[in-house]
């Protein structure tokens, strides 16, 4: 293991020295260290709560260190609130966080531009916007017309417009938090093209994710951090995934077991020749009794589409969906949910949670009539039955009404699951459960999603990591050009051949 400096260092572009960070009841940073050179390209690792956020806010000025001292190009920040902020971002510290901050309402080239729009005389110019604009979409491989609304847009191109906005300028640190949760693998090349290109011209990068494939593609070296504190530095292509892991949770990865022989029992829910144009046409499946069901394919093969169809979200053209052989096809969301469907969204920070609200509400917002008293909620009821989800669950949290918005991201996405098992839903419809999530806590959900399956729920998982669906999976159907090509069942699913049908 290594320092964080590495052989043959390159000037320093930022350094945080001794930082120290408490938020209530939490050491978040313990005197913790970190420096990263010109053109470095910086993987940052670690389970949620590890610190990486707030060793990130504390590089971009949102947060002010309780001691030590953050340093950009030499110059150290020394303002508080927006001032700090401002400051980090004049010595030229750029961020693309996991959560996108576009307004859907303006074109790509005003958000490229937003708050620095180019003028003359006081007149904003368009004609000049535009042509900085599309250039720097050039230098990023994208073909997208900056007059377009970012509305239009798929998450994909959304989150490459995003990484976009920060080659605008001279940055010379760009962090980028999980840049490509929601990328799929032509457009992951393209993101590494344009993460190349900055490190070549200087620019230093700090590259935050779980995925340790894109780590080993795209980095120099790996800073891990394990409760507030920096683990340790590695040079990534001398560095073992099994020495990071343990890095990362303090002890050797627990080995996720493949699952067995396939099972289930009789068939609960029957798709037949549904169609939902433009992505799917004529899709056929069934879902038995205590059985976990993947989908796989690439990013717009429909599979989202598909599960919103189920779930009574989107309006099918023409098919049928049964339950219990009782034809569904025409009810709404509401009758769904009572008749036993529950679904988990592709995006949980934007339709999965109320940030603000307490995990007991969040647990229970599936059916406040269970702890309510003559038409009013009982806090005592509010709380048992959450409480009951949380330990079945095992979700972590201080109190049973912290703010969900506050817990990691593996902790969130537990309580949405938690709240379709207070709802008591007999079919889940799982779309990427695991994304954004650390290693740790993708063995906890996968845990969860088998026993929720021992106990005879039905459960339809769709992920784009396909590594991780012969961990959970009875069986895997994959889906292309709108309709299912292939089927694969335990035991003795593999990776590799799910990928080439995918593709």
């Amino acid at each position: 293991m290594q320092t964080a400096r590495q052989q043959d260092p390159q000037p320093l572009v930022a350094a945080v020295r001794g930082a120290t960070k408490h938020y209530p009841g939490v050491l978040a940073l313990d005197d913790v260290d970190f420096e990263i050179g010109r053109g470095e390209v910086r993987a940052l690792l670690g389970k949620n709560g590890a610190g990486k956020s707030t060793l990130i806010r504390l590089l971009t000025g949102a947060t002010v260190p309780d001691s030590g001292e953050v340093t950009i190009n030499g110059a150290a920040l020394t303002g508080s609130g927006t001032q700090r902020t401002v400051e980090a971002a004049r010595l030229g510290v750029r961020a693309v966080y996991q959560e996108l901050s576009l307004i859907v309402g303006m074109s790509i080239a005003e958000n490229l531009f937003l708050g620095r729009w180019p003028s003359s005389m006081g007149v904003l110019s368009h004609g000049e916007m535009e042509h900085q604009a599309r250039e720097t979409l050039v230098r990023l491989g994208l073909t997208l017309d900056p007059r377009r609304r970012v509305a239009t847009l798929s998450p994909a191109e959304r989150q490459l417009v995003e990484i976009a906005r920060v080659m605008i300028g001279e940055p010379k640190l760009v962090v980028l938090d999980e840049p490509t949760s929601s990328l799929a693998a032509a457009e992951v090349e393209l993101l590494f093209k344009a993460v190349r290109s900055l490190a070549a011209a200087g620019i230093a990068v700090i590259y935050v994710s779980h995925r340790m494939s894109e780590i080993r593609q795209i980095a120099q070296a790996a800073t891990v951090m394990r409760d507030g504190k920096v683990a340790g530095t590695v040079k990534v292509a001398g560095a073992d995934t099994a020495e990071i892991i343990r890095l990362m949770l303090g002890h050797s990865e627990q080995e996720d077991r493949l699952v067995g022989a396939a099972r289930g029992g009789d068939t609960v829910l029957s798709v037949r020749d549904l169609a939902v144009p433009p992505k799917l046409s004529g899709v056929s499946f069934d879902l038995k009794r205590g059985e976990v069901l993947g989908f796989a394919g690439l990013l717009g093969s429909g599979r989202t589409e598909l599960l919103r169809a189920i779930g009574g979200l989107d309006a099918v053209r023409t098919g049928t969906v049964l339950l219990d052989d009782k034809d569904i096809t025409r009810a709404s969301y509401g009758e769904r949910v009572k008749s036993g469907i529950g679904m988990t969204p592709e995006s949980r920070k934007e339709d999965g949670i109320v940030p603000l609200l307490g995990v007991d509400e969040n647990t229970v917002a599936t059916d406040f009539s269970k702890v309510a008293v003559n038409g009013v909620i009982s806090a005592s009821r509010m709380a048992e039955a959450a409480g009951d989800i949380i330990r079945r669950i095992g979700i972590k949290t201080a109190r049973i009404d912290t703010p969900v918005g506050t817990l990691s991201g593996g902790n969130q996405q537990k309580v949405v699951i938690g709240r379709w098992v207070y709802a008591g839903s007999r079919i889940l419809l799982l779309d990427e459960p695991t994304r954004g999530v650390d290693v740790e806590a993708k063995s906890q959900i996968y845990a969860i999603v088998r026993q929720l399956a021992a106990e005879g729920k039905s459960i339809i998982f769709v992920s784009s990591e396909i590594e991780e669906l012969p961990k959970v999976c009875d069986r895997v159907l994959v889906l292309k050009e709108g309709n299912f090509v292939q089927e694969f069942s335990a035991p003795g699913i593999e990776t590799d051949a799910l990928m080439a049908a995918c593709l």
